[in-house]
């Protein structure tokens, strides 16, 4: 995975875990689930890069 994806990843992830406590704070249940969502993305996104750069490693 290149850093330019970690570091979009991992802001994603950061984002998503704000939104989730702000929502938590609030009440807002909306935010709390967008905050989730986000977070869940950002996983399966780091996840698919993994699975990539495995291929990758295997093919060299």
């Amino acid at each position: 995975m290149s850093l330019k994806a970690q570091a979009k990843t991992a802001a994603r992830d950061v984002e998503g875990k704000v939104q989730e406590a702000t929502g938590d704070l609030t009440g807002n249940q909306e935010a709390q689930a967008k905050g989730k969502a986000k977070q869940a993305e950002a996983k399966v996104t780091k996840k698919v890069e993994e699975l990539k750069d495995d291929a990758k490693k295997l093919l060299d």
